[in-house]
C-alpha cells in the first residue's frame, strides 16, 4: 500500500521528468528552427534571459532563433544529460557547427507553477582540438 508520501514523492518525479523532457523538446525545437512553435508551447507568460547575446523576452528569443537558423541551418545538437533539481532543469549539450567548430554548454532552465519555462541561463565553451588529458568535456 502506497502511504500519501510515496504518492506525493511519486507525482513530484513525475513532474520533474516532464520539465526535462519539456526542455529538451523545447530547446531542439528552437535550435532546429522553429522557436515560435517552442515558445508557444513550452514557454510561460513571461519569459527572461539571462544570455547577453539574445534579447530579453519571448520575441527576442524567436527572433535571436531564427536568425540563427536561417544562418547555420547545418548545425547539430546532442542532449549529453538532463539534470533536474525543484523547478530548475539543467541541460549539457554537445553542438557542432560548420567547420567542425564544437562546443559544449551548459543550459538551465527555471519553470513555473504551470509547468512553463520562465527564465534560462546558460553557458559555452568551445571545444580545443587538443587536450592535457583523454577525457571528453561531456
Amino acid at each position: 500500500m502506497m502511504t500519501w508520501f510515496n504518492q506525493i514523492c511519486k507525482q513530484m518525479e513525475k513532474r520533474l521528468d516532464l520539465n526535462k523532457e519539456n526542455a529538451i523538446a523545447f530547446y531542439r525545437m528552437a535550435y532546429e528552427g522553429d522557436p515560435r512553435k517552442a515558445v508557444e508551447l513550452f514557454v510561460g507568460d513571461q519569459y527572461i534571459q539571462h544570455n547577453p547575446l539574445v534579447g530579453d523576452g519571448k520575441q527576442s528569443f524567436i527572433d535571436y532563433f531564427e536568425r540563427m537558423h536561417a544562418e547555420y541551418p547545418e548545425k547539430s545538437i546532442e542532449f549529453v544529460r538532463g539534470i533536474t533539481e525543484g523547478e530548475l532543469v539543467a541541460l549539457h549539450t554537445h553542438q557542432v557547427w560548420p567547420g567542425n567548430d564544437q562546443y559544449v554548454t551548459m543550459d538551465f532552465f527555471r519553470f513555473d507553477e504551470h509547468g512553463k519555462i520562465v527564465e534560462h541561463w546558460d553557458a559555452m565553451q568551445q571545444i580545443p582540438e587538443t587536450s592535457a588529458h583523454n577525457n571528453t568535456m561531456y
